[in-house]
């Protein structure tokens, strides 16, 4: 039993129902979560040491590759049961969507330095890494999630696949409606 399936199984009732019926947001969120980490360890090592006067770039760089391991824990984990699309389409559509997230998450970024001036030598360094972080990875990665849950439900997992019970039997139609997935 995955490890998400197994916590939510042990939810008390009410709870447990609404948790179900959000498990996709949950495996979503934990992916962003991992993700998170990925793209700033990314960002961090690459903007305080060879691209230091190259923020945006650092953070495209950051973003790309936490976008790569974003499919692949979202097409394998959090949308597993979803599909619709042929695997080549899906993918493009993924990459296509992230593309425009990665440039939704460096947006606040863009106008915390060159819009609001947030940098050295108009503010210190710790004032430019607060900024930096606030705008990049608070508020740039908050509009970009809603973005992209949005989107990869709408566009790139269209269709829910033969739902799935936490103990792994397929549940009934009467079972998704209870659960509001009818």
């Amino acid at each position: 039993m995955p490890f998400v399936d197994g916590v939510i199984a042990r939810i008390p009732q009410p709870f447990r129902d609404i948790a179900l019926r959000h498990s996709e947001l949950i495996k979503f969120a934990i992916v962003g979560g991992t993700t998170f980490l990925i793209d700033s360890g990314i960002f961090y090592t690459l903007k305080l040491s060879i691209l230091e006067s190259k923020p945006i770039t650092a953070k495209i760089i950051a973003g790309v590759i936490a976008v790569i391991a974003s499919y692949i824990l979202n097409r394998e984990w959090s949308f597993k049961n979803r599909g619709g699309r042929e695997p080549a389409h899906e993918a493009a559509l993924f990459f296509i969507i992230s593309a425009i997230g990665v440039v939704i998450s460096f947006i606040p970024l863009y106008f915390s330095r060159y819009v609001f001036d947030l940098r050295i030598p108009e503010v210190s360094f710790a004032m430019e890494n607060v900024a930096d972080f606030i705008s990049a990875y608070i508020i740039g990665t908050l509009l970009q999630m809603v973005f992209r849950f949005w989107s990869f439900r709408k566009f790139v997992f269209p269709e829910e696949n033969s739902p799935v019970n936490i103990d792994g039997t397929t549940r009934t139609a009467e079972e998704e409606e209870e659960l509001g997935h009818s």
